[in-house]
């Protein structure tokens, strides 16, 4: 997990992000991860796809489960405070910075995951 600060508060997140131009979402998803937590890692299923809309602001969630490699680096993007490997019961006691992050935690306990292939890149398609 990543430590933000928000609004004076400490608050929880997953590794998140925007997409760079001419980037997949899994390439997005390694490189956020990489700089906001110093770890490469191997992406392995499609965890789920969120939907948020707070205070008219809407926010979309790709969620990823992806197996760690190694600490390459202890240089976080600058919007990060901590990185932080935490157990379920250490996750409850801590606020998280939107309803996604428990959400995320949830379906993955749950075991919910989709393989890799439901993303599609096909680049720039002509217009139909």
């Amino acid at each position: 997990m990543v430590e933000e600060e928000i609004a004076g508060a400490a608050v929880l997140n997953q590794p998140a992000g925007h997409l760079e131009p001419g980037e997949t979402l899994i390439e997005a998803m390694v490189r956020e991860t990489l700089e906001e937590t110093g770890w490469q890692v191997t992406p392995r299923a499609l965890l789920g796809v969120y939907h948020y809309d707070w205070a008219g602001t809407v926010y979309h969630r790709i969620g990823f489960i992806a197996d760690p490699l190694q600490q390459v680096t202890t240089m976080l993007d600058p919007d990060i405070t901590a990185c932080h490997w935490l157990s379920l019961a250490e996750l409850t006691t801590r606020q998280h910075r939107s309803p996604i992050v428990q959400l995320c935690i949830d379906d993955f306990i749950a075991g919910q995951q989709a393989p890799l292939s439901f993303l599609k890149h096909p680049g720039s398609l002509p217009p139909r």
